[in-house]
């Protein structure tokens, strides 16, 4: 019988296991995840406000209750944890789907004030993710820059612009939804440095802006205009071409006096955070323009935003793991097919999918044909595999390791836990915010 360890229980992790299930009816699969909620993204980056691509995790819980794969939450693999060598000799292969953990960086001056944080530290924190600290997001914030314009940036803009009303039916903490509900931000620039025609983010997230109550979109017509396809969109590729039209429509819409205002801005990259008494107090951005080659060119012009809040949204960045070979320039692990490559040569048994193997790319969807590739070779390759002796159940020697893994009905707990802590607050389900309450209601205690 053919044992696998899947490391992460996010998107990539989850679909790797249903295809090793679904192609090979002997396979046995554990899913172990360093955090002691499965799902991954799906519960600690999908925004909360939206409720139908958090409902996929029902997609994902399938997988995990199937008979033939085992969730173990709460296992660290690497320095601190179980090393990576000894879980390659507790299974016959194993599957890294850890996807990207770390955000790329700005690379200017002042990027480290206090007030900056990279948009990822933002979402985790309302988003309850075990690790997030409340740093004080919104300390004394009028005004809040947000520098990108995909859907993470799209995100955190619309969190910002969200009134108690609207955040109360989500999960959120409840910490981070009374700070959220106090804020005095009423001015969000969302700030791209190239032209609306090559925003990365998807209509219908970008819509959504423009259904926000209280809230006004702003855009500049004629910096708008310095996009030849946003002047000609006739040849951009479709769902390019429907931003267009919406912010086409935005702008031939004038402002209401709407007590928040979103302003997109394009056409600026960011040159420098400035200070103000110890703290980000604006950003300096140079004025772009089309190199006439699909990038942009600076104009060595120059304009000051304000904002006492810098969200940074610039893309994701995987980090090396512990002993396996890394790619810096990729940010992802070498590999053919999702067979791990070292020196360019097939290592047996170690395999990846998701972001770690093909870059932070596409959407939740593209990692399912992703990790199908990986868990096709890795079957392929399952007769090698076999022959070398694991142990029946690898759960001892993770005990043995320092591991104390949380199963599937101590994530069941945690569950009840939640509902049961949103119906003491007059809401929804509400997810429990640190390691310690995770812990305690996976053991089945009060948290």
């Amino acid at each position: 019988m053919l044992r696998v360890a899947v490391v992460g229980s996010g998107p990539s992790g989850c679909y790797t296991a249903q295809s090793l299930v679904q192609l090979d009816s002997e396979v046995r699969v554990d899913v172990l995840d360093r955090l002691p909620c499965p799902y991954g993204l799906v519960r600690y980056g999908v925004a909360p406000d939206h409720e139908k691509i958090k409902s996929l995790q029902n997609t994902l819980r399938a997988v995990l209750e199937h008979d033939r794969v085992r969730f173990l939450g709460g296992v660290q693999i690497g320095p601190g944890g179980v090393r990576a060598a000894r879980l390659r000799e507790l299974y016959h292969a194993v599957v890294y789907c850890v996807g990207a953990a770390t955000d790329r960086r700005l690379g200017v001056p002042g990027e480290d004030l206090p007030g900056s944080w990279s948009a990822t530290q933002f979402v985790s924190w309302y988003s309850a993710h075990p690790d997030a600290v409340d740093a004080g997001f919104l300390r004394d914030a009028r005004s809040a820059v947000v520098i990108g314009v995909g859907n993470v940036a799209v995100d955190v803009t619309r969190m910002l612009a969200r009134g108690l009303a609207e955040l109360t039916p989500t999960d959120m903490p409840q910490a981070a939804l009374t700070t959220l509900a106090e804020s005095r931000v009423t001015e969000i620039h969302m700030v791209g440095r190239r032209g609306p025609s090559q925003a990365r983010f998807t209509t219908k997230e970008l819509r959504e802006l423009g259904t926000l109550p209280e809230t006004d979109v702003v855009v500049d017509p004629a910096e708008l205009a310095l996009d030849p396809g946003y002047t000609d969109p006739s040849a951009l590729p479709a769902p390019q071409r429907r931003n267009v039209e919406v912010l086409r429509g935005w702008a031939g819409t004038p402002p209401t006096g709407a007590p928040r205002r979103i302003r997109l801005r394009f056409f600026l990259r960011p040159a420098e955070l400035l200070a103000e008494q110890g703290r980000v107090g604006a950003v300096r951005f140079e004025r772009t323009a089309p190199d006439g080659h699909g990038g942009v060119t600076g104009t060595g012009r120059h304009e000051v935003v304000e904002g006492q809040l810098v969200l940074r949204s610039v893309g994701y960045r995987g980090v090396p793991l512990e002993g396996l070979p890394f790619d810096p320039a990729t940010g992802t692990v070498p590999n053919r097919s999702g067979r791990v490559l070292r020196g360019g040569v097939v290592t047996p048994g170690e395999y990846v999918a998701g972001w770690i193997k093909r870059g932070p790319t596409g959407v939740i969807g593209t990692n399912r044909p992703c990790a199908k590739e990986t868990a096709t070779a890795l079957l392929e390759d399952a007769p090698a595999l076999t022959l070398r002796a694991v142990p029946d159940d690898p759960l001892p020697a993770l005990h043995a390791a320092g591991s104390d893994p949380v199963a599937w009905q101590g994530w069941q707990s945690i569950e009840r836990a939640e509902a049961e802590l949103g119906a003491s607050l007059g809401r929804g389900v509400v997810k429990l915010p640190d390691w310690q309450s995770l812990l305690q209601a996976a053991a089945g205690k009060d948290p």
